[in-house]
């Protein structure tokens, strides 16, 4: 089941070059889109509280003396969606002109800030997840991340998104309307040009936010109806909290929390909630993350 939504299928008419239109569905799914139109109207908010005690047990044995890009609790979470949306694949679908689609991949897009000071340069990061690689989900994560954090902080590299960008708003404002107008027309239809879409962090499928990487928290970030992006996450600030134990006692822990904020239209709430369940559960048992994407 959860192969046919990601891998691939043969090409048929009405799918996009990035991702395969969905038939069959029941009339309520169908209507929804007519209904309520934009993605912006449609924002559902979840949050989930995860115990770090065994995540942070077990980032502490990967990260070895001497080792000088540690393994984070954001390449876990990383991992630990990717595990998630793979088995479930409803939380990888968008939709445009009131059409389902199922994207052919999974994809990350988040920002690194190069310097921490308030005029400091961001370049945008788009991670896509390689279904078939050998390595564990953790170890794909840290080595893109990784990849990708020294490009931009120590080789001063610039992202293909900000380059895309500066070539759109270099050009004079009628040029730049023209050209953003036609882009629009060309993403509602699935016909943007691939070097374009490839760029597009608002055709990932979940946009990430570490705010707990500059000491801040927040319970809520918007969807866009540009793009195809279904999926907002936010990482928290780490905190202390009380857990009740399964003996009845309390233990003082930390804890992080996880906000999300979905296209409510791509799934129904049983399905988000088993959904956020399961990522808690495998953030709560990282040994999970240490398997490839498609081990049981």
């Amino acid at each position: 089941m959860t192969l046919m939504a990601i891998e691939q299928r043969p090409h048929r008419r009405g799918d996009r070059p990035d991702a395969w239109l969905v038939r069959g569905l029941d009339s309520m799914h169908q209507i929804m889109p007519y209904i309520m139109p934009n993605r912006t109207d449609n924002e559902a908010v979840m949050t989930e509280t995860v115990d770090l005690t065994a995540l942070n047990a077990w980032l502490k044995e990967k990260n070895v003396e001497g080792i000088e890009f540690k393994y984070t609790m954001f390449h876990a979470i990383l991992a630990a969606l990717t595990k998630t949306i793979y088995e479930r694949p409803l939380l990888n679908r968008f939709i445009s002109r009131n059409r389902y689609f199922d994207r052919k991949e999974i994809s990350y897009s988040f920002i690194v800030k190069k310097k921490f000071e308030d005029h400091a340069a961001e370049a945008v990061s788009i991670l896509r997840v390689n279904l078939d690689d050998e390595r564990s989900m953790i170890e794909q994560m840290y080595q893109k991340v990784r990849s990708f954090v020294y490009d931009v902080r120590k080789k001063q590299k610039s992202d293909g998104t900000t380059d895309v960008m500066d070539v759109i708003m270099g050009m004079p404002r009628i040029i730049t309307d023209l050209i953003m107008a036609a882009l629009n027309f060309l993403e509602k239809r699935g016909r943007m040009p691939a070097a374009v879409q490839r760029e597009d962090p608002y055709c990932s499928t979940v946009f990430i936010s570490n705010l707990g990487s500059i000491r801040m928290s927040a319970q809520y970030h918007h969807l866009a109806n540009w793009g195809t992006n279904s999926i907002f996450v936010i990482i928290g600030e780490k905190y202390k909290k009380r857990f009740l134990l399964e003996d009845g006692t309390e233990e003082l822990r930390e804890a992080v929390d996880l906000s999300v904020t979905v296209d409510e239209r791509i799934a129904d709430g049983v399905y988000f909630a088993n959904s956020i369940h399961y990522l808690k559960h495998l953030l709560e048992t990282p040994e999970l993350l240490d398997k490839t994407i498609k081990e049981d």
